[in-house]
C-alpha cells in the first residue's frame, strides 16, 4: 500500500510540479571535464523509498530502492551518471557546460524529501594572449603611445581585465555567447611598470604579466604610428592611384601612336 501511495505520489508531483518558488535552490558552479556530486542530504535512505531526478522538464533518473534498479531517462548524460544506494545522491562525471540547468530530487517515502540545484559548467579558461600596435597622439603632441590589445577566443560567462600593479584598470564581461572578447588598454612608451591582463570566470583564471618594453617598440616611420586599419587604408590608396597613373599613360602612349598613323585612301 505505501509503495502504491509512493508512486501515486510521484506521478503527482511530476505533473504537478511540486518543486514551488518556496524551495531553497541550491547554486554550484563547476568546471568542464570535473564531477560534480548534487546530494539529497539523507542519511540513508529505507527500503521503500522511491526517487526521481529531473533536469528541468525531463526526467533523467529513478531509482527503486528495494528492486534496487535505476532507470535512466537522458542519452546525453547516459554512461556519466551514477545514483548512490544509499543516500539517492547523483553524480555526473565529465561534465560540459551543456549539463547547465536545475537539478531536481525527491524521495518519497514515509516522509518526502526534496533538493533543488542551479548548476553552471564553466568552460576552460583560454590564455590571454596580447597584442600591441601604435598610436599616435593629436598634432600638437610629440608623446606616441603603445596601444595594448588583450584578447581570449570562444568565451561565456567571462570577464577580462587590466590590472597595473594591484590596480584594477579596466574590465569587460560577456555572459551567454561564445565570443571573442578583447579589451584595450593605452600607455606611453617610458611607462615602467609592470601590467598584467586577467580573464575569470566564478571558478578560475589565468593571467598574462608583461612590461612595455616587451611588447612596446619605438614607432620608426609613419606606417608604424598609424593604426593597423590606418596603414591599410594608406597603402590600398597608394596602389589605386599607382595603377590609375599606369593607365592613364598607356592611354595616352595609344593615342598618341594612332595620331601618328597615315591616313587610309
Amino acid at each position: 500500500m505505501i509503495h502504491g501511495l509512493a508512486v501515486l505520489s510521484l506521478c503527482l508531483w511530476h505533473l504537478a510540479g511540486v518543486f514551488g518558488d518556496a524551495d531553497e535552490v541550491k547554486v554550484v558552479s563547476v568546471m568542464e571535464g570535473d564531477s560534480v556530486t548534487l546530494n539529497t542530504d539523507v542519511v540513508e535512505i529505507q527500503e521503500d523509498d522511491l526517487i526521481m531526478w529531473m533536469c528541468g522538464d525531463s526526467c533523467i533518473a529513478k531509482l527503486n530502492v528495494s528492486s534496487r534498479t535505476i532507470s535512466e531517462g537522458n542519452e546525453r548524460l547516459g554512461g556519466r551518471m551514477e545514483l548512490d544506494f544509499k543516500t539517492g545522491s547523483l553524480t555526473i562525471k565529465n561534465i560540459s557546460p551543456a549539463d547547465s540547468g536545475v537539478y531536481k530530487a525527491q524521495i518519497i517515502g514515509n516522509k518526502v524529501a526534496r533538493k533543488t540545484y542551479n548548476v553552471t559548467v564553466n568552460a576552460r579558461l583560454p590564455v590571454p594572449v596580447i597584442t600591441s600596435y601604435c598610436s599616435q597622439n593629436p598634432p600638437s603632441s610629440s608623446v606616441s603611445k603603445c596601444v595594448l590589445l588583450c584578447s581570449v577566443m570562444n568565451v561565456t560567462r567571462v570577464s577580462l581585465s587590466w590590472y597595473k600593479g594591484k590596480s584594477l584598470l579596466s574590465s569587460i564581461s560577456v555572459s551567454d555567447l561564445n565570443i571573442r572578447l578583447s579589451l584595450p588598454l593605452e600607455v606611453e612608451y617610458q611607462d615602467t611598470n609592470t601590467y598584467r591582463c586577467v580573464v575569470n570566470n566564478p571558478i578560475t583564471n589565468h593571467t598574462q604579466h608583461l612590461h612595455i618594453t616587451d611588447v612596446c617598440q619605438t614607432c620608426s616611420d609613419c606606417v608604424c604610428c598609424c593604426g593597423s586599419t590606418e596603414a591599410v587604408i594608406q597603402l590600398v590608396v597608394s596602389a589605386l592611384v599607382g595603377v590609375a597613373t599606369v593607365a592613364v599613360l598607356v592611354y595616352d602612349i595609344r593615342s598618341r601612336r594612332d595620331e601618328q598613323k597615315p591616313a587610309q585612301t
